[in-house]
């Protein structure tokens, strides 16, 4: 068998090189939680209350394929204080780089780069 040329010996070893640490770079941001964990509630945005509050309704009202256009208009409502069946002081602005989970467990973003989740509680 006969030997690579030196010039080709080395771009293998150089191009190996630069492939492990990409993935130990990779590896290393993954396992960095990074990211703020924030509670979400599904609220009826049409039914704003004098005093800024949201009503809290299920969320399934909140899923994406349901209760939009002429039925309603639900949301989600990030990082907000729950004052019983209503809710204050959050916004509806989806966070980035936040694990988004609503109070009765659906996962609605996982931290990091913001991939939708599915429920995990009910």
């Amino acid at each position: 068998m006969a030997a690579l040329p030196k010039q080709k010996s080395s771009k293998i070893v150089t191009l190996s090189v630069v492939g492990v640490v990409s993935l130990m770079v990779v590896g290393f941001c993954a396992a960095q939680n990074n990211y703020e964990e924030v509670g979400a509630d599904c609220v009826d945005l049409d039914t704003r209350n004098p005093d800024g509050s949201y009503v809290v309704v299920d969320d399934d009202y909140c899923e994406e394929r349901r209760y939009h256009g002429s039925t309603g208009a639900y949301g989600w409502y990030y990082a907000g204080t729950r004052l019983g069946t209503r809710v204050v002081q959050g916004t509806t602005v989806r966070p980035s780089n936040a694990q988004i989970t609503s109070r009765t467990g659906y996962v609605i973003q996982r931290g990091g780069f913001g991939g939708r989740g599915s429920s995990s509680g009910g």
